[in-house]
């Protein structure tokens, strides 16, 4: 199977999945790719996912808004046109500052963070989640949640 060139305009751009709060388009999925995949996040203040980790590589780069990146036991705050690079199994987490922000984000070869995506925006209603039920997501994508 070959991969063939494509283009995601704006106005061509999928519609975004609702992500416990944040809005999460997949640009490229590793269908498309025959390995990585690219999203386009955007989220209010104050969401983002909880400390987690996965067996593939993550990227993001932020395009707008201070978003705070927590990784292993250490947190920091990027700023627009910072990179943040996470390699597998890294626990980490985000949370979009006051304004919200946007980011571009890449996961590696072997990601399941489509199907993660999709799974959660199907399963899980607008508002506070039901966190057993995302953790019995994540956990069937591979994806390991650190929640109290």
């Amino acid at each position: 199977m070959s991969i063939k060139p494509f283009i995601v305009l704006p106005e061509s751009r999928p519609r975004s999945l609702n992500v416990v709060g944040e809005q999460i388009a997949i640009l490229a999925s590793k269908g498309a790719t025959h390995g990585y995949e690219v999203f386009f996040q955007e989220g209010p203040d104050g969401s983002g996912p909880p400390p987690h980790s996965h067996p593939w590589d993550e990227t993001f780069y932020v395009i707008r808004g201070d978003i705070e990146f927590g990784i292993d036991e250490k947190s920091m705050t990027a700023k627009p046109g910072t990179l943040v690079h996470l390699p597998a199994e890294t626990v980490h987490w985000f949370r979009f500052g006051k304004g919200g922000g946007q980011m571009i984000s890449m996961a590696g070869i072997g990601s399941r963070a489509s199907t993660l995506f999709t799974d959660i925006d199907a399963e899980i209603p607008v508002g506070p989640p039901d966190i057993e039920r995302l953790q019995n997501i994540a956990k069937r994508n591979a994806v390991r949640m650190f929640v109290d």
